[in-house]
């Protein structure tokens, strides 16, 4: 079989070592007679798998003791209401930034909760740009401020962290383990897997302890993150089989060189891809320059009636999942870390010869 160039915003494509060690492992983990898939989370066995890959994503993000780890269920969407179910009280003011569309999804779901003000929004660039820091307004008394570093539809991203007095909350989805971090500068980091993580169905959050324990009185027990913590994210069955092959990655990224190796890796395929688009009068991508993505590429062809065509020979040409964004259109290259260069230098040829070809 050859494996086709997966270009997806997510599910994203896997390591293809992690893939064949999962193959290899699928009927009988290491001798024990059975898959993975069908271990008790209560086995030694799975909390062995449990606690290798929390040590081993704390390592890579070099997470301290002050911070809970948690393993969930439930996409990344959830966390749109765990969060202020979490991290504010009754009539509390929490600071959102609005920096594209999954900006505008955790928003109205945090204003069931509580009174939000956005405090800055890219709405009058079409969300190409991220608003200015100086022109943000914050609240005095913010419970939090949530921002999405990056915004995998719009490819539009924060190359900076925001500096503010409430607890920072990021929905990092898109970006997590794609380079170094430095943890310590947030309250709360979540991010569905499905990106730079592993499959999709397991759901992180990193959550400084001193956060922990103020859920409000209606918090559903599955969405409490004290709760969580206390039971080491098996208060109930947990994605036992996506928690396992999210440690087999975290093991993929440290035979790699870490994070900081990765970065290397991804800002030279993000710079090639970048490059080949500015350099044609064909191809253009929307984002201010200082505020494109290192992962999602947004690009459009000068004539839109030609998109159909685009992604039929793309895909012949073993390039799966270009289409952009429904409420975008054009084309989105995902170029995470399981993406090799080979597939994005192999992504540029194609464009350039579909250029010149219907130029």
């Amino acid at each position: 079989m050859t494996r086709k160039y997966n270009f997806c915003a997510g599910p994203a494509a896997l390591p293809e070592t992690v893939l064949q060690q999962a193959q290899q492992e699928i009927i009988d983990w290491q001798g024990h007679g059975l898959s993975v898939m069908e271990m008790s989370h209560r086995s030694p066995e799975f909390v062995g798998i449990a606690q290798q890959a929390e040590a081993d994503l704390r390592d890579l993000l070099n997470i301290g003791d002050d911070y809970a780890v948690l393993f969930l269920q439930g996409g990344a969407s959830t966390q749109f209401s765990a969060v202020p179910l979490n991290l504010s009280v009754d009539d509390a003011v929490v600071d959102y930034v609005n920096t594209g569309e999954w900006s505008k999804k955790a928003i109205k779901e945090a204003r069931r909760y509580c009174e939000v003000n956005v405090v800055a929004s890219g709405e009058a660039s079409n969300f190409s740009a991220i608003p200015a820091f100086a022109d943000w307004q914050l609240s005095t008394n913010a419970s939090y401020l949530h921002y999405t570093p990056n915004e995998t539809i719009g490819g539009v991203e924060f190359g900076w962290i925001p500096e503010v007095g409430a607890p920072l909350v990021a929905d990092m989805s898109s970006t997590l383990l794609s380079r170094p971090l430095d943890v310590t500068r947030f309250g709360v980091i979540y991010a569905g897997a499905q990106k730079n993580i592993g499959p999709a169905g397991l759901t992180l959050v990193i959550a400084r302890r001193d956060l922990l324990g103020r859920a409000r009185g209606i918090t559903p027990a599955m969405l409490d993150y004290q709760l969580q913590a206390n039971a080491d994210s098996m208060y109930n069955t947990p994605p036992t089989y996506a928690w396992y092959l999210a440690g087999l990655v975290f093991g993929w990224l440290q035979r790699q060189g870490g994070l900081g190796a990765m970065e290397q890796i991804n800002r030279r395929k993000a710079e090639k891809l970048y490059s080949a688009i500015d350099a044609s009068d064909f191809y253009a991508n929307p984002v201010a320059v200082p505020d494109r993505s290192l992962m999602n590429i947004p690009f459009t062809l000068a004539d839109s009636a030609l998109d159909k065509l685009f992604l039929q020979e793309s895909e012949e040409a073993g390039l799966l999942n270009l289409k952009g964004h429904r409420s975008v259109g054009g084309m989105r290259a995902s170029i995470y870390n399981a993406v090799p260069e080979q597939a994005v230098d192999n992504l540029i040829a194609f464009m350039r010869d579909f250029e010149q070809r219907n130029a």
